[in-house]
């Protein structure tokens, strides 16, 4: 496997383009370290021979000085393009990172639910922090040592054009040599890789299970597969690890002859003449000085070896396009909306249908009770109005246009989702409650708390609005989470409110609070209520009843309730677990 320059370069444009002022005040400081660097072996040079000549102790002192001022100007110039370097090394990553990010969160479900959470982390986070030495060492270590290479061939003509003839052709014998073992291990890194991510993907998977772990007595189970990946990235470390030593082998043989070609043609110019003492020393400090860019060059060959195996995987990242595509746009008047399925059908994979042929419509500001047993296609419907599936039959229109014409944030400005689990965030309840949007006022919110009826639950809160919360919803009980995700759609005023029984599993008294809060959210809104108790559908308009994927039953509720041959009349007469057993 092989990965182009030309994919080295287009990354080093598109990242580093923006640092324009930075990248010219980095490329002034890696010349002006380029140029001490080949200046101070001269001064060298000319104090050995002024030595030998036996020059005045004056010209001495001044040659030591030119040389002691020459080194700490180089180290000055080494540090601060160090700095520079790994400061636009850093935004540069930081913009990759997030470019991978929004490609990923706009890819649809169907690529989401192929990955785990833990792979992600591995392809954002670890494969992009790849790059910060990519992006900074790049710069300062292969092309900066390739210009101190020629300055250094430069320098050797100047002095004695065998010599810098000789040199010339050790070099470019020496980076050709790099240049074809620079992808040896870039399949086998790739693999490497790959093992990484499978094991971040395993324990984030089992991190996440793992009070169902010990519970099911499942633990020697995990530690066991525990082994075999790390056994597996083990053995992916180490061939990896092996083809890199060919970059080491091939960078210690070109030196070997590099040290010989500069003892044998130094000795021979002195003794015929050609060369002082000085040059001669001159040559061998060159022939060590071109040592450390080539022994650089190989370090950074096998980085590339190693960006290469991460420029594959991003690339192939990169290249995944979601099946969800946005639309041109459309206008969704204020209030409530009307809602419409006509003949759609859906299926996650092909042999096995979720929904087949389901049609009905909502009438703006009315409430739909959607009953089904569990798995027949009641949390897909909603997925389906949130565009997080496309239907593969039919059509979903929402306020007369078909949602695929609308732009994705328009149409998820317009819906509101409330589930039994509510996500909660490691920040304030403020950003909890605006999902981080700064645009909305704390005065909003309290106008929302209030007209909720939530005031005690938010006096309750320690802090208020800053009171910190912690991921997975530990810091709040199951109420305290539904309150809160219902402030969250309140603030975002949408026309139509999807409810997966919001008020389940609650002690009365919250229940009791949670729903008063839903009635008053749901007041002027389009509504669908997905239910798993029959107390729940007490405020529709509408029933629907799923089996398999179809319209079992879709009528007035009141009128179904007054029909003793109807599905949903026997359910309230024996209960919903006939529904769903």
């Amino acid at each position: 496997m092989q990965v182009s320059l030309k994919q080295y370069y287009t990354l080093l444009v598109q990242y580093l383009q923006n640092q324009k002022l930075r990248f010219t005040g980095l490329t002034l400081l890696m010349f002006s370290s380029i140029g001490l660097q080949i200046v101070n072996p001269q001064i060298t040079r000319r104090f050995i021979d002024a030595v030998t000549a036996g020059t005045d102790l004056t010209t001495l002192l001044h040659l030591a000085l030119a040389f002691i001022g020459v080194a700490l100007l180089h180290q000055v110039c080494a540090v601060s393009s160090t700095y520079m370097g790994e400061s636009v090394a850093w935004q540069a990553t930081n913009a990759l990172r997030a470019d991978l990010a929004t490609h990923c969160l706009h890819l649809d479900m169907r690529f989401h639910g192929d990955r785990s959470p833990g792979e992600f982390i591995e392809r954002i986070e670890t494969d992009v922090t790849e790059f910060a030495n990519f992006f900074s060492q790049l710069v300062i270590r292969v092309v900066g040592n390739i210009l101190l290479l020629l300055g250094i061939l430069v320098a050797l003509f100047l002095t004695n054009w065998q010599l810098g003839l000789a040199f010339a052709c050790f070099a470019i014998s020496t980076i050709f040599a790099l240049n074809r073992v620079r992808g040896v291990a870039i399949p086998y890194q790739k693999a490497f890789r790959d093992a990484n991510t499978q094991l971040f993907a395993f324990l984030e998977e089992r991190l996440a299970g793992t009070e169902d772990i010990r519970s099911c007595g499942a633990v020697d189970y995990v530690l066991q597969q525990l082994f075999v990946l790390h056994t597996h990235l083990l053995h992916c470390w180490k061939k990896s690890s092996i083809m890199r030593l060919s970059i080491g082998a091939t960078t210690g043989l070109m030196m070997c002859v590099g040290y010989g070609l500069a003892f044998v043609l130094s000795y021979h110019l002195y003794k015929t003449g050609v060369v002082t003492v000085g040059v001669a020393f001159l040559v061998v400090h060159y022939t060590s000085l071109v040592g450390r860019p080539i022994r650089q060059l190989s370090q950074q060959v096998e980085n590339l070896q190693n960006i290469g195996a991460t420029i594959e995987r991003i690339n192939e990242l990169r290249k995944e396009k979601s099946t969800i595509v946005d639309g041109p746009g459309v206008e969704f008047r204020a209030g409530a909306l009307h809602l419409e399925f006509a003949d759609v059908s859906f299926a996650y994979a092909e042999d096995k249908p979720v929904l087949q042929n389901l049609s009905f419509q909502l009438q703006p500001g009315k409430a739909l009770g959607l009953l089904g047993r569990t798995g027949g296609g009641k949390t897909t419907m909603a997925r389906l109005i949130f565009r997080l599936y496309d239907p593969i039959a039919g059509s979903i229109r929402l306020d007369g246009h078909d949602i695929r014409t609308a732009q994705l944030s328009q149409l998820r400005e317009r819906i509101a989702y409330v589930t039994q689990d509510v996500q909660l965030y490691q920040a304030s309840v403020r950003e909890n409650v605006t999902l981080f949007d700064t645009s909305i006022s704390d005065e909003r919110i309290h106008e929302v708390v209030a007209s909720l009826g939530l005031l005690r639950w938010y006096e309750g809160l320690p802090e208020g609005l800053n009171t910190r919360l912690q991921s997975g919803g530990r810091s709040l009980s199951a109420g305290e989470a539904q309150l809160l995700a219902l402030t969250r759609v309140f603030l975002r005023d949408p026309g139509l409110v999807v409810l997966d029984e919001a008020s389940s599993r609650l002690d009365p008294a919250t229940e009791q609070l949670v729903e008063q809060a839903i009635d008053k959210l749901l007041a002027g809104r389009t509504a669908i209520i997905i239910a798993h108790r029959l107390a729940t559908v007490h405020r529709c308009d509408e029933i629907l009843i799923i089996d398999e994927g179809r319209v079992a039953e879709y009528g007035n509720r009141q009128q179904l309730l007054a029909d003793p041959q109807s599905r949903f009349y026997n359910l309230h007469q024996t209960g919903l677990e006939e529904l769903l057993a």
